[in-house]
């Protein structure tokens, strides 16, 4: 579906597509009553009308907007317009790491260090709110083009508490990459 053109909120324009991902497709958006871009993720059509996959949506925007910190993508919005289910945020001129990586294979030891100070930064004030991301990898970390590192995609999020389990053999994130802690182990 071309969504390019279109208002939602009565405020959010879409003027183009910049990213896909597993659960939704992202736009670059002109905030008309703000007059800024920012970016919308939308959840795709297959999953519009499975209650599941808008829960985990709604996680997403919930986990995430309760956050502030440099180094973690602001949420500023959400809402639905028919099956539309939609996450504004801030929008980021730069690329993932992944692409980082892919472009300029390994990076000099001070910047990795640098960049994975600042992802640590941010997980960290998601964790000081109880919120673990479960699925940090590169392509969950856009690098700005100073060079700040933030971290997106807060989509599996689980707000821990006193109660939250440890279950083995049950697998939540990203198949092909365990972190080194979730190595024999994982969390749910």
């Amino acid at each position: 579906m071309d969504l390019i053109g279109k208002v939602l909120g009565n405020r959010y324009e879409l003027t183009e597509q910049i990213g896909v991902g597993g659960m939704a497709t992202v736009y670059k958006a002109k905030c008309h009553l703000l007059n800024r871009y920012v970016a919308v993720k939308i959840l795709k059509d297959e999953f519009a009308n499975d209650s599941e996959f808008i829960k985990r949506f709604q996680i997403e925007a919930q986990s995430a907007a309760s956050l502030s910190h440099p180094n973690i993508v602001s949420i500023y919005d959400v809402g639905n317009e028919g099956n539309l289910h939609y996450i504004v945020m801030e929008l980021i001129e730069g690329e993932t790491l992944k692409e980082v990586i892919q472009r300029r294979g390994k990076l000099p030891w001070k910047e990795a260090v640098k960049i994975a100070s600042q992802i640590a930064a941010g997980l960290s004030k998601a964790h000081e709110n109880h919120i673990v991301h479960r699925d940090i990898k590169p392509h969950n970390i856009i690098i700005t083009k100073d060079g700040v590192a933030k971290v997106t995609d807060f989509g599996i999020a689980k707000a821990v508490s006193n109660s939250t389990i440890t279950a083995y053999g049950s697998t939540v994130g990203s198949v092909h990459y365990f972190s080194p802690e979730c190595k024999g182990r994982i969390y749910r």
